[in-house]
């Protein structure tokens, strides 16, 4: 049996799970549509949450929307399916009617009861100094119901329940308007009744009647929101520079922001190579704020080994050149003493960066020389190499003397020497050996 198959079998199996929980009545009757919602529940977490809705809006008929909604979806969100599906349907619930204010939505209210559920759990196995499985979700549901919830589209579910949240967007302090979502401004009874019914008795003590204290921790003062504000601007900002190089505005917005985007940090090191490509001067802040990090689980070798294998570009050899010049003081990894970035990036990185360049250029080459791409990044990467190297030099970075930090460069260069500047470097080496 292949692996297509089993990832079948198992999503059928999990699909057939989802619609007798949610419109056990279909089943033998063998619907289509809503067989492929419940499909589609199953393996689209993995995708933008955008693209999973605009799958769900192909699939179902506009008049036929808010009724698979309200019978397949709305029970997911307070069920105990897995937390990315419950990610994905509030943001289905929320874009069905994204183009109007949120207050418009059939669903704010069984949203919002969500919301107060999810976040007095949340209270309450922090206040026991645990962490709930669900802040995650309390954030995206604050974020649609503060009108923000476009902001989720680009990210898929799986995603956001992996994403370390900061301590200011943790679920204690994170608050909405209680008139905005009760009483006058509640919408249909229905929907009314399926949230009271579910909600009210897993709401913890917490969710229903806060204490004296807790009202105390929700006075929230202007400076304060202003502030939690900028760091979600900042995290989205910081977001969109792994796709899109940020004008000069948005970067003066979010480098103030950086100290708190990067302790604990949003993003992955799998995030930074793009970063490094569209945008070299964030960049190398974000660099000094991980590698200053002290309390990460792996200490900053995840980030110093994304710099090893950084392709042999402009940026890159930005990027570690300035790096490479930061006398900046900074705890030692290896030995917790007092150290600059620089000696951290020279020891631990620059020998490898060098390394996996040549062994970059050397496949770009063989590409090159079968066809398969025809543009000039093996030319250009040897000349950059080269005049990166010799700046290194200039800087008595690189000890010119020593045979062993040279061998590897003057044997590329030898190689290489077709290029100009790689025979003036091969030629300036080979005069300090012979």
């Amino acid at each position: 049996m292949d692996d297509d198959l089993l990832v079948a079998i198992a999503d059928s199996e999990q699909a057939s799970d989802i619609l007798s929980s949610t419109f056990p009545g279909q089943i033998s009757s063998g619907d289509p549509v809503r067989a492929s919602v419940a499909h589609l529940l199953v393996r689209a977490y993995t995708l933008p949450c955008s693209t999973a809705a605009q799958a769900f809006y192909q699939l179902v008929q506009p008049t036929a929307r808010f009724q698979l909604a309200l019978d397949a979806l709305l029970p997911l969100l307070n069920s105990s399916v897995e937390l990315a599906q419950r990610i994905l349907v509030s943001f289905i619930l929320y874009s069905m009617y994204a183009p109007y204010p949120i207050s418009l939505n059939p669903f704010k209210s069984a949203l919002y009861a969500t919301f107060l559920k999810e976040r007095g759990y949340a209270i309450k196995i922090a206040a026991e100094s645990g962490f709930s499985d669900n802040e995650q979700l309390v954030w995206v549901l604050w974020k649609i119901l503060k009108g923000d919830g476009n902001d989720i589209g680009p990210y898929s579910p799986s995603t956001l329940t992996r994403s370390p949240l900061l301590p200011e967007l943790r679920a204690s302090n994170l608050f909405l308007d209680e008139e905005n979502f009760t009483e006058a401004s509640t919408p249909e009874q229905g929907i009314c009744v399926i949230t009271a019914q579910q909600g009210e008795d897993a709401m913890p003590a917490q969710a229903k009647s806060p204490s004296p204290a807790q009202i105390v921790e929700e006075t929230v003062t202007a400076e304060e929101d202003e502030r939690r504000e900028r760091i979600v601007q900042g995290m989205r900002l910081l977001l969109a520079a792994r796709d899109r190089v940020l004008t000069l505005t948005e970067q003066r917005i979010l480098t103030p922001t950086i100290p708190n985007l990067t302790s604990p940090p949003m993003i992955t090191s799998m995030d930074l190579p793009s970063i490094v490509a569209n945008n070299p001067n964030l960049a190398y802040q974000l660099f000094l704020a991980l590698l200053a990090a002290n309390a990460q689980p792996h200490g900053p070798y995840p980030y110093l080994d994304v710099l090893t294998k950084l392709p042999p570009t402009l940026p890159s050899f930005d990027l570690l050149g300035r790096l490479l010049l930061d006398t900046s003081i900074v705890t030692d990894p290896a030995t917790g003493g007092k150290t600059t970035f620089a000696d951290i990036v020279r020891i631990e990185v620059l020998g490898r960066f060098i390394h996996e360049s040549m062994k970059w250029l050397d496949n770009a080459e063989r590409e090159e020389r079968d066809g398969l791409v025809s543009d000039d990044r093996f030319a250009k990467g040897v000349q950059n190499l080269c005049r990166f190297y010799a700046s290194l030099l200039r800087y008595s970075i690189v000890d010119m003397g020593s045979d062993a930090d040279t061998a590897e460069m003057t044997h590329f260069t030898l190689r290489h020497s077709r290029f100009e500047e790689a025979n003036t470097l091969y030629r300036l080496l080979a005069a300090r050996r012979f």
